[in-house]
C-alpha cells in the first residue's frame, strides 16, 4: 500500500496530464486557496472540496493506491482524465506541507473508493475461474481470419500497382496530384482492413513539397511501403517471427502471448499522440531485474486521454508479457503486485555510438521501425547550428535531435537541467534523430519527464 509518507513530486503529477492545457490549469489548482476539507488516507486516498463557477464546490477524489495506476472522480464536468482539479489536488498534496494532512475518508469519498475496489476485485475473480465463454466459435473466427486476409492481399495487390504507376510516371507527378490521390488510396486500404498500410499511405501523402530532398524521401517511404505489401503476399515464406511482424505493421488484431514475466517495472516515461480517430498513449517501463525495456499501449477515443496512467519515476512490481513478432517491445500488463512507488533505479545507459548500432541492429528484425528506446549515459546538450545534439562527454561523438524534440519545451527543461554537466536521457533513436523523453542529473536526483 502506498505510504502517505512518500509522496510524488510535481514532475510525476504533472506527467500525468492529458495535455498542456490540463497541465497549466492544474498548476494554477495547486495552491491551498481554492480548496476546503482535504485529505488523505493511509489506504492511498485523496481527496477534497474544490472552488468552481457554480454554488457546490467540485468533490475530487484520487485513489493512488491502485496498483494500475491512479484512478480519479470529480464532480467537474470536463471529460478529461485526469481533470485540472485531481491534478491541482494532487500537486497539493505532493508539495508535504500540512496542506492535505491525514484524516478519517468522507462518505462522498469512502463510497466511490470501495465501489471501484470491488468492481476491481470482482473483474480479477471473474478473469480467473477459467470458465469458457461459451460464445467463442473457432470455426468461425477462422472463417472471418480468412476473409480479412483475402481482403487485406487484395488491398496490397491494388496498392502494389499504384506504387508502379507512380514509380512509372514520375515522382513529381505526386506533387501535381496533391494529397486527394493519396486519401482516396488509404481509404481503399481502410475498406480492405489493412490498417497499417492505410497509416503509411496517408505519411506518404505528406511528403511532397515539403523542402529540400522531398523526391528521396518519398522514395524511400514507397519502398518500405513496397516491402511490406510483398511481406504480406509472401508471408508464408517468411521466419514466424517475422511473419508476425508484417500481420502487426499491416495492422492485423494479436494478443499477448508470451510468457508473464514479473519485475520491478519503473515507468521511464509516458506521452501521447493523437488523430482525428484516436488518441494513442505510449508508455515505457524498464525492469530493474531483467534490464529490459518494453512498451505498453492504451487507447482513447479522440478528444479523450487513455485511462492507464502511470507516474513517470514510479516504479510497479508486475507481470507484463510480449506480443508475437520479431524485436517487438510491445506487452501487456498483466497481475499488479503493489501500487506505483518512488524508487531510485535507474536504468543502464551507453553512448551515442552504441545507441546508433542498437537501431541498426534491431532494423533487422523489423525493417519499418522508427526508432527504438534507449538510455543515454553522460551526454550534454550543445547547440549545432540551428539545431541541437547531445554530445558524449567522454568521446567524439553525438546525436542530433529530430524536429519534434528541437519544437518541445522539454528541450529546455534538459538544457537547464544539464548546465553544460553531463546527464542521462532516456528517449527514442531512430532515423531523423534523438527524441529526449526523461532526464536524470549525474548525482542523486528525480528523474525529470520531458514529455
Amino acid at each position: 500500500m502506498t505510504q502517505q509518507g512518500v509522496r510524488w513530486t510535481a514532475d510525476q503529477v504533472l506527467a500525468l496530464a492529458p495535455d498542456a492545457a490540463s497541465r497549466k490549469a492544474g498548476s494554477k489548482l495547486g495552491a491551498a486557496g481554492p480548496w476546503s476539507e482535504t485529505g488523505s488516507s493511509d489506504k492511498g486516498a485523496v481527496w477534497g472540496l474544490c472552488k468552481g463557477s457554480g454554488s457546490k464546490p467540485y468533490q475530487t477524489i484520487v485513489d493512488i493506491a491502485d496498483a494500475s495506476g491512479p484512478a480519479y472522480k470529480c464532480t467537474c464536468p470536463s471529460r478529461k482524465f485526469p481533470c485540472k482539479h485531481a491534478l491541482g489536488l494532487l500537486l497539493l498534496w505532493s508539495g508535504g506541507d500540512g496542506a492535505v494532512p491525514t484524516g478519517e475518508t468522507p462518505e462522498w469519498a469512502e463510497q466511490w473508493i470501495a465501489g471501484r475496489r470491488k468492481r476491481a476485485e470482482e473483474k480479477k475473480a471473474g478473469d480467473g475461474s477459467g470458465a469458457p465463454s461459451g460464445s467463442a466459435d473457432p470455426d468461425a473466427a477462422r472463417r472471418r481470419a480468412e476473409r480479412r486476409a483475402e481482403r487485406v492481399t487484395a488491398g496490397a495487390v491494388e496498392l502494389e500497382q499504384r506504387l508502379a504507376d507512380l514509380l512509372r510516371a514520375g515522382l513529381a507527378t505526386a506533387e501535381q496530384s496533391g494529397y486527394g490521390l493519396w486519401e482516396e488510396t488509404a481509404a481503399r486500404m481502410v475498406d480492405a482492413q489493412a490498417q497499417g498500410l492505410a497509416g503509411r499511405v496517408r505519411e506518404l501523402g505528406a511528403i511532397p513539397s515539403t523542402g529540400p530532398g522531398w523526391p528521396v524521401r518519398l522514395l524511400e517511404e514507397c519502398a518500405l511501403l513496397h516491402l511490406l505489401g510483398q511481406g504480406w503476399l509472401r508471408r508464408e515464406r517468411l521466419p514466424d517471427a517475422l511473419a508476425a511482424t508484417v500481420r502487426s505493421r499491416i495492422g492485423l488484431p494479436a494478443s499477448a502471448d508470451g510468457p508473464p514475466v514479473r519485475d520491478r517495472w519503473m515507468v521511464l516515461a509516458q506521452y501521447d499522440t493523437a488523430d482525428t480517430r484516436l488518441t494513442t498513449r505510449r508508455i515505457w517501463l524498464y525492469g530493474a531485474d531483467s534490464d529490459r525495456t518494453v512498451l505498453l499501449l492504451s487507447y482513447g477515443a479522440a478528444g479523450r486521454a487513455p485511462e492507464l496512467a502511470l507516474p513517470v519515476g514510479l516504479t510497479l512490481e508486475a507481470e507484463v508479457s510480449a506480443y508475437p513478432g520479431a524485436g517487438q517491445l510491445r506487452v501487456a500488463l498483466g497481475e499488479q503486485f503493489a501500487p506505483p512507488a518512488p524508487t531510485a533505479i535507474r536504468p543502464r545507459g551507453v553512448t551515442t555510438s552504441q545507441a546508433a548500432a542498437r537501431y541498426g541492429d534491431a532494423l533487422r528484425d523489423d525493417p519499418w521501425l522508427e526508432s527504438v528506446p534507449v538510455t543515454l549515459d553522460r551526454v550534454v546538450p550543445t547547440p549545432d547550428g540551428d539545431s541541437w545534439q547531445l554530445a558524449d562527454a567522454d568521446e567524439d561523438a553525438a546525436l542530433p535531435l529530430t524536429p519534434a524534440a528541437r519544437s518541445r519545451p522539454g528541450l529546455w527543461r534538459l538544457v537547464a537541467l544539464s548546465g553544460g554537466a553531463p546527464v542521462r536521457v532516456f528517449g527514442e533513436c531512430g532515423h531523423q534523430g534523438f527524441t529526449p523523453l526523461t532526464a536524470w542529473p549525474e548525482g542523486p536526483g528525480d528523474a525529470i519527464s520531458l514529455c
